[in-house]
């Protein structure tokens, strides 16, 4: 899927970026943190969210500023006005990869939590930011798991044609190529899943 540039998306000439008195490397320095978008993606049921909460709660407990952004509550405001067609999902990522961008702006470490099927929009979002402040996690959960897990029912919705485009079953989803980090859920715990992303941080120095 390849990201299309629309006319609306230029910005006007009348509008000039205000350079703010604090700076990003301020923010930086008061959290004693690298900031970065941490991007889970994955399958319905693949457990995004449930791990990038545990991975935020751990951050927590070392005393590190995140803020998670989850596919379903962000539809709830931000994004209340898309569907589920390709162009609307394409438009759902753009936005949460601007707000993302905001928040590592911040100094913050931003975790977001979203199907996002298509590696051009997922490569798309990675361009919005400077090198390493992008680390793709690919929570990496067979189909066949998932539709076993089904906690909000959907596949069971999607298999008896009440929803249509669901990723997985009637929408494609593109896994990710090489990942940062390469998370497989089915044969690990919560907690062994969230670990791996902390030590990676960790060994990276993002932490």
């Amino acid at each position: 899927m390849t990201y299309i540039k629309k006319d609306n998306d230029s910005v006007s000439d009348d509008i000039i970026w205000h350079n703010t008195t604090v700076t990003h490397d301020d923010r930086v320095e008061l959290k004693q943190q690298r900031p970065v978008v941490l991007w889970f993606t994955g399958l319905s049921g693949s457990g995004k969210s449930t791990v990038a909460n545990a991975v935020e709660r751990k951050l927590l407990s070392l005393g590190k500023h995140s803020y998670l952004l989850d596919g379903d509550n962000v539809r709830h405001g931000l994004n209340k006005d898309l569907g589920f067609s390709d162009a609307d999902r394409i438009e759902n990522i753009r936005r949460i990869g601007e707000v993302a961008k905001l928040f590592v702006d911040s100094g913050a470490i931003a975790l977001t939590a979203f199907i996002s099927p298509f590696i051009a929009d997922r490569q798309h979002v990675r361009d919005l930011l400077e090198d390493n402040q992008f680390l793709e996690v690919f929570v990496d959960t067979p189909l066949d798991v998932c539709e076993q897990r089904d906690p909000k029912g959907l596949y069971k919705k999607a298999r008896a044609g009440e929803i249509k485009h669901f990723t997985g079953i009637d929408s494609e989803y593109q896994a990710p190529i090489k990942p940062e980090i390469h998370i497989e859920t089915a044969n690990k715990s919560i907690e062994e899943c969230a670990e791996q992303v902390i030590q990676y941080l960790i060994k990276q120095e993002y932490i």
